[in-house]
């Protein structure tokens, strides 16, 4: 008689490797084990534990958190690819920022990586075209985190945003794989077109602090934009700019600026 073999348990190192910092933090701090039980023990998946979470911090008087669950559930449930993406945000996260020094913090109290996540259900909202739910995501993503990332934008996986505070990314912008900003950066238009009107962000970009990109422009892969720049131009490849108006100033410095997050200058004498 045939045997049925019993089906693998699927690998997700992403997943053990959070329930497993997570036991450990609850051993060193039992009083954080109610939170640390709810957002990542008590579920059984990565996609639970970050549905569940979003979902907490988005409910309000006017959308209870059971709603924005089910809707999570629902959005993990039919695209994998924003789990996918939400793995690829959290290990460039850990990999990027030299104050994560585990998964589990990203999950549990990053705002940048949990208002990425929450512009990702968003869009995937005003894909399915329930375009005022996904504006509603929109709206309590920007009054919780300070990120206002319109549903419409299309951003790649592999992202990082430090401190996420005040980041504002317009509707037609587009922002490539493995990109990393800091706070304050804005993606935005020149005036009042309503059209294809917002920048167009290379894979592997680093954008400093307070640096605003203006326009329909594109933004060469694997280029730097210094802090407090203000870019009107469009920027090749693997170069360096900065100022007010923003101009060349040199290259990229090495090959993936968003990975070594090296925002120094080098100024030639």
């Amino acid at each position: 008689m045939a045997h049925v073999q019993p089906k693998l348990t699927e690998l997700d190192p992403v997943w053990h490797r959070i329930c497993a910092e997570a036991e450990e933090a609850i051993a060193s701090e039992p009083l954080m084990g109610g939170l640390i039980h709810a957002g990542i023990l008590h579920h059984k998946t990565f996609e639970g534990a970050l549905a569940y979470r979003i979902s907490m911090k988005l409910a309000s008087a006017e959308m209870s958190e059971q709603i924005l669950r089910e809707i999570a559930d629902q959005a993990y449930r039919e695209a994998p690819e924003l789990a996918a993406a939400a793995r690829a945000d959290l290990v460039a996260t850990y990999d990027r920022d030299p104050a994560c020094h585990r998964f589990m913090k990203p999950l549990l109290f990053f705002k940048g990586f949990q208002a990425v996540q929450s512009y990702r259900l968003s869009h995937w909202l005003y894909q399915q075209d329930r375009k005022d739910m996904a504006y509603f995501i929109q709206m309590r993503t920007s009054e919780m985190f300070g990120v206002d990332i319109h549903p419409a934008a299309k951003i790649g996986q592999g992202i990082m945003i430090d401190h996420a505070h005040s980041i504002v990314v317009g509707e037609t912008a587009v922002v490539g794989d493995n990109v990393s900003m800091l706070h304050s950066v804005t993606l935005g238009g020149t005036g009042k077109e309503d059209d294809d009107r917002h920048p167009k962000i290379g894979d592997g970009v680093l954008i400093g602090a307070g640096a605003h990109v203006l326009g329909n422009i594109k933004i060469g892969h694997c280029s730097r934009i210094a802090a407090g720049s203000v870019v009107l131009e469009e920027v090749p490849p693997m170069k360096t700019v900065a100022g007010v108006p923003a101009r060349i100033v040199g290259e990229a410095g090495c090959s993936q600026p968003s990975m070594t997050m090296d925002q120094i200058l080098k100024t030639v004498m």
